[in-house]
């Protein structure tokens, strides 16, 4: 990983960090299970605040385009995953949510960093995104993004890059 201002950018072409967690049912989903894919890995703080459930029902409602193109999408936050069960339910979300409450996946994909807020200093997560190629190396990382519109953003690349 190289420093970026700040940001942590993942290194295009390296090998992507393995990792397991539990999705809101207790199901255990490694990284390696989805080797022959395209995984789309998006790290965001929070269930139910505003951006992260944007970001969350704007891949649900882009789901079925990223299978046609051959992609999983796979959320990381630090909630419980009791926590993921009743944002799912609560927003009807279709896309697999892990649990990463020891943060080491977070930490392995630079997404838990130092963040700044009114001059003071606390560690969270980087809402940030990955794309693995079915090879499971790096493709493309998008730090710091924004909520609205990210969806469609990963989804025109994947799709750009599906056509080469």
């Amino acid at each position: 990983m190289m420093s970026n201002g700040g940001a942590l950018q993942m290194d295009r072409g390296r090998q992507a960090p393995e990792f397991c967690a539990k999705d809101r049912e207790g199901v255990e989903h490694c990284l390696k299970e989805y080797r022959g894919k395209w995984v789309v890995l998006y790290f965001y703080p929070k269930d139910n605040t505003p951006g992260c459930t944007i970001e969350a029902v704007d891949f649900t409602a882009l789901k079925a385009e990223f299978e046609r193109l051959g992609a999983t999408i796979i959320g990381v936050s630090p909630d419980s995953e009791r926590s993921h069960q009743g944002f799912t339910d609560k927003h009807q979300l279709s896309i697999v949510l892990l649990s990463d409450p020891e943060r080491s996946i977070l930490k392995s994909y630079g997404a838990w960093q130092d963040k700044y807020l009114y001059g003071r200093s606390f560690l969270g997560v980087v809402r940030s995104t990955v794309l693995i190629d079915p090879e499971g190396k790096i493709v493309h990382h998008w730090p710091n993004v924004s909520a609205k519109g990210h969806a469609q953003e990963v989804l025109d690349l994947l799709a750009k890059l599906r056509a080469k």
